[in-house]
């Protein structure tokens, strides 16, 4: 289950909502070992896709040695997908690489950059097995 706060989901979306119709997509580093979502850290998608998204090589670079300073992990890996239902594809599967991880996906297929309805789900993705999990938002 992903246990996580009101603020984060509302970051994400509010990232997702502001990269449309190309895809967003970030990280919620937490301490090392808690399996707690804490520091919102939005990247920017260097595919620049309404379909894909890729972290920038020196950007994520950048961001584990940060996160290894401040002993944290990446709790929560997120995307959002702009024109299909908020579930991993074959592509997001095959670059799933941490198994601890939730990854969150959130569809801004029905408002784009409006206010309004959204799908926003969790999963774990280990060895090429996609999971759903439950969320509970504290």
């Amino acid at each position: 289950m992903l246990t996580i706060r009101q603020d984060l989901i509302d970051a994400i979306v509010a990232h997702a909502r502001a990269d449309h119709p190309d895809e967003a997509c970030g990280v919620i580093a937490g301490p090392d070992g808690s399996d707690s979502p804490t520091r919102f850290i939005p990247m920017v998608n260097a595919a620049r896709s309404p379909t894909f998204y890729e972290f920038d090589s020196m950007d994520l670079l950048k961001l584990y040695r940060e996160m290894d300073d401040n002993d944290e992990v990446p709790v929560v890996v997120y995307h959002s997908h702009t024109a299909t239902e908020a579930y991993p594809s074959r592509t997001d599967v095959s670059y799933a690489s941490e198994p601890q991880a939730h990854y969150v996906l959130v569809s801004t297929r029905e408002t784009g950059t409006e206010d309004g309805p959204y799908e926003f789900r969790s999963y774990r993705i280990v060895d090429g097995v996609i999971t759903e999990e439950e969320i509970k938002v504290v």
